[in-house]
Parts: C-alpha cells; sequence; structure tokens
C-alpha cells in the first residue's frame, strides 16, 4: 500500500491538482505552467518533484525547458472519481 498512499498523497494538494489538470490536456514546459499561477518557480518545482516521485508525471529536458506530461493516464481516472464523488 505504499506506492497507492505515496500517490494519494501527492494528488491531494491544491496545487498539484491544479498542475495535473493542466497536464491532461498536453504536455507543457515549466515556463507555461508557472503561467497564471499564483506560487513560485521554486514552488513549482517542489510540487512537480513530489508528483514525478509518485510515479504520476514525467519529464523531458530540450534545450533548456525541461517538459511535464501526466505518466499514466489512469490517474486522471482518480481525478474524475473524486470530482463525482465531491459533486454528491
Amino acid at each position: 500500500m505504499e506506492k497507492e498512499t505515496k500517490i494519494l498523497k501527492a494528488l491531494a494538494h491544491p496545487i498539484r491538482l491544479k498542475i495535473v489538470e493542466k497536464l491532461s490536456k498536453e504536455e507543457l514546459c515549466v515556463c507555461k505552467l508557472n503561467e497564471d499561477v499564483e506560487f513560485t518557480q521554486s514552488n513549482l518545482s517542489q510540487h512537480l518533484k513530489i508528483l514525478k516521485e509518485a510515479n504520476i508525471l514525467d519529464s523531458r529536458k530540450v534545450g533548456m525547458w525541461m517538459y511535464y506530461s501526466i505518466k499514466n493516464e489512469e490517474v486522471l481516472k482518480i481525478l474524475e472519481l473524486t470530482k463525482v464523488i465531491a459533486s454528491k
């Protein structure tokens, strides 16, 4: 259950949920993830690290930019289920 707990803990933060939601549409570089958000670049990096360690995100470096994407689309089903439960 350790891996499952790590995933759920990683998703249990509003900023990380916002990151995953943005990445659910497309792969984005850090510069795009940092647009229209209320947190610093270093704060964003910490949240991305937590999501990567939980095996939720994947990353690749292109030039000087790091691009992030959803590693496993199944995580989006978890988010959909939480929305359904929360709406009842």
